[in-house]
This record gives C-alpha cells, structure tokens and sequence, in this order.
C-alpha cells in the first residue's frame, strides 16, 4: 500500500504528463505548404511563420518564376498570409501576382488558396500553385 507521500508523488507525475501533453498539442505549429507547378514539374515550398517577412527569400520556379509565401506572426498565432509571384526576365525580376489572406483560415483538409492559374511573358507562360495548411491550425 502507498502512504501519503507515495500517493501524491503519482499525482504529480500524472499532473506532469498531462501538461506536458497539453503542451506539447498546443504548441504543434502550422506551416503552409504550397504546390507550384511551372512546365509539367511541381515544387513543394513551405512556409513557416516569420516575424518578419522581409528577409524571407522567393524560390526558383524552373528559372522561369520566383514563388514567395511568407506567413507573418507566431506559432500560436499567425496574423496574415503573403503570397508573391514573379516572373524572371532576362535579368529583371517583375511581380505578377500578390495575394494577402486574413483570419480566420480555413481548417482540415481545405486548401487556403485553391487552385491559382497565373499568365505571364509573351509567351504567356502558365504557373499553377495552390496553398494548404500543414500540421496545426493556424
């Protein structure tokens, strides 16, 4: 039989496990996770929440496209969603696209952006991304 100090010693570990549970539920973090296609080949680019979006670098879509997302604010709280598209021409670097998504974001299996078709060039090349939430809720 357990005494007095035996018995709370196991309800603090179950107190501990609990919480550390909890914890560990809370603090699961989302991330966006983008598909890009450009030229029959897609690319995966994740977005982790940031502070500060300005140093977040855009990704090489087949030299073609640059692709930027950026999620701004916390693991327990994102404040806004930036997506940015570029097209590469030559040696200039020219936005095509600019969306900016606010909560409340959709949640499950729902995409945030759906399906986008972008145009751009004078062969009016086509990139296709769509966006989704990964891991948590945001």
């Amino acid at each position: 039989m357990l005494g007095m100090t035996g018995r709370l010693l196991l309800a603090f570990r179950g107190l501990g496990l609990a919480l550390a549970l909890l914890a560990a539920g809370a603090a699961q973090a989302a991330w966006l996770q983008c598909l890009v296609t450009y030229a029959g080949t897609t690319h995966t680019v994740v977005a982790e929440p940031v502070q500060d979006p300005y140093p977040v670098p855009s990704v090489d879509i087949g030299g073609r496209f640059r692709f930027k997302p950026i999620v701004v604010g916390t693991a327990q709280r994102v404040d806004r969603v930036l997506i940015y598209a570029y097209l590469v021409d030559g040696a200039q670097v020219l936005p095509i696209h600019q969306a900016k998504f606010l909560p409340p974001f959709p949640t499950g299996p729902q995409p945030l952006t759906g399906q986008q078709y972008l145009y751009a060039g004078p062969l009016e090349r086509e990139l296709m991304y769509s966006c989704s939430w990964q891991g948590g809720t945001p």
